[in-house]
Order: C-alpha cells, then structure tokens, then sequence
C-alpha cells in the first residue's frame, strides 16, 4: 500500500498547517510565517504573565520513545505558554515495554480526547505513520524522527539567522560535522533553500558527508578552511556516535583537529559570521570552549528562539485542525 505525501498530509484544503512533519515541499509563506509568528511570541519572555490562551482547553502529549530533555521541556514551556494541559510520556518505560503496539498506545491516548501529539522517534517516518493512522482531529507535531526530520529546531535556527543577519538572500552558510546521521542537516538544507539562502556548504570527512546531499542543492566539502570561507553562518553538529554503524571516524581528537571548530579556525569565517550549534554540545570534539562561549556564538539565542518556534507551530497547527473540523461539521 502506498504512503500518503507528508508534504499533502501536513495541510488542509485551505492551505493551513494541520500537522508539523518535514519542511520537505512546505512553501516560502509558509516557513515565513512561523518566523514572523514567533516573533510575535518572543516578546512575552520579558512579560510576567507569559501566558496567552490560545490552546486553552486544549491537551497536549509529549510522546517521546527516545530521551531529549531539551527539547521535550521546551516544547512542555511552549504549551504551557499557550494555555495548553500537557501530559508527558517516556514510553521507553511505559506501556510499549511491555508489549503494548504503538497503535494501542495512540488509541488509548485518543480516547482521552488528547488534541495534539508531539512525537520524537528514533525511527524516520513515525510520526508520518502516526498522522496516518490517528483520529483527523489530532495534530501530530515531529520532534525528531531517526535520521529524517528535525523541523522545529530546523526553523529555531532559521528565525536565529534571520534576527541576527536581517534576511536569508545573499548569505552563505556552512553546516559541519556528522552530515549522514544529522536529521537536523536534512531540515536545515530544505528550509535554507525554500527561504532563499544562496549557498549552503557541508562541511565533514567523505564518511560523514556522503556526496548524494548534493542532489540536495548543497555544496560539498571535505575540506575545513573551504568550507569556512567568507560564510556568513557557522552550524556545528554533535557527532552522533549513538547511530554509528563501523568505523566512520578515526577518533574523536583526528576529527577536532581537522573539522573542529576553533578561534583559528572561525576566523576563516566572515569576521561577523555567527556560530550555532544545536546541542548537546562536545567541547574539544566539534567546538572549543574558547568558541562556544565566545562573542559570535549565539547557542543560547536558539534555546530562546526555540520556544517562541514551538509556539508557532504549536498554535498553527492547532488552528488547521479547528477550520478542517469546522468545514467538515459544515458539509455534514
């Protein structure tokens, strides 16, 4: 049986956002509206009440079959800000262990009238599969999915750039690092290629950047000081030693001195280039510390921005939900 296009099952026939799972095929007003949405949100951190109502009444489930603290405690921020009830499942120790399918999981989960799932999986297509397979009133929101998708902190880092750089046309951006297993290279690439960034570079051994991300649209290279360049944008990326099959690296100290990321190193750069980095961060593997904590990392902006995002998309999709169900109730 053929899958359903994530890209078709993401929208509803007015065009809004109902589900959240790749930015692959998502348009340029689309991805311009998160950002210009989370603008909006950013502002109520300096508030002291930090909440609006726009999914009160509503329940949110964080389903994480495989552990962030990070990213799971803001998206929670995110819905709590929003007037959200949210609910948190580790389903590495819940009902799936003990045999209990995935799908029995998400009926037992509807039945309690849950609104929306934000689902991290470590296999890619899951939360695909569990848009397919939910009630059409549940919004699915991807928190990562195996090597495939990262698409809120994708747009985080995009509405970072654009804070910092004040457009996306022009710049050249380098992404470093672990290349292959990176879900958050595959989402950047297509986000920084809808919104119009002129070159994107990715930069690692011949191992970790294989060269088909070139059908991609991205520039490959296997060399650190071309890489580095004149860009305007320094992403670097966590080796994911985790989903390593065979000898990819050397070692950890070969891959620092060739492709990590240093004062000598950054000022190949552009002298106002920023660094980002979407953690958890290795110092002395992909960054020095000297870097990290540095005047041109803004690491700590992304953790901001990536709670303004998760609203975003939060709250948009949640909206496509409530006008699909409303043009539904009406040709009943």
């Amino acid at each position: 049986m053929m899958r359903s296009d994530p890209r078709a099952l993401q929208l509803n026939e007015q065009g809004q956002l109902k589900h959240f799972l790749t930015l692959d095929g998502l348009s340029k007003d689309i991805l311009t509206e998160i950002l210009d949405r989370a603008e909006s949100f950013l502002s109520m951190g300096e508030q002291s009440v930090k909440k609006v109502p726009l999914l009160r009444g509503k329940t949110v489930v964080n389903l994480f079959f495989e552990n962030s603290t990070r990213t799971r405690t803001t998206f929670e921020l995110a819905a709590k800000r929003l007037s959200a009830d949210v609910i948190n499942l580790n389903i590495a120790t819940s009902a799936t262990s003990k045999g209990e399918s995935l799908l029995d999981t998400l009926q037992n989960l509807q039945a309690m009238q849950s609104d929306m799932f934000v689902v991290r999986h470590q296999d890619s297509g899951a939360p695909h599969f569990i848009a397919e397979h939910c009630t059409p009133n549940v919004a699915i929101i991807n928190a990562g999915d195996g090597r495939h998708a990262h698409p809120t902190q994708a747009m985080l880092d995009m509405l970072t750039i654009r804070r910092h750089k004040g457009k996306f046309e022009g710049l050249k951006i380098a992404i470093v690092g672990d290349i292959l297993h990176s879900r958050v290279a595959r989402s950047e690439l297509h986000a920084m290629k809808t919104l119009g960034v002129e070159e994107v570079r990715l930069v690692g051994p011949k191992t970790l950047v294989p060269e088909f991300f070139r059908d991609m649209g991205a520039t490959v290279c296997h060399d650190l000081k071309a890489g580095l360049d004149d860009v305007d944008v320094i992403v670097m990326l966590r080796l994911q030693k985790e989903r390593m099959a065979g000898a990819l690296l050397p070692s950890e100290s070969e891959f620092y001195r060739l492709y990590g990321l240093t004062e000598e190193s950054l000022a190949w750069a552009k002298p106002d280039a920023i660094v980002m980095h979407p953690g958890p961060i290795n110092r002395g593997v992909e960054i020095s510390s000297e870097v990290a904590d540095g005047d041109q990392a803004v690491i700590l902006d992304q953790v901001t921005n990536g709670i303004a995002i998760r609203m975003a998309v939060m709250s948009m999709a949640m909206s496509g939900q409530v006008q699909e169900q409303q043009a539904v109730g009406e040709e009943g």
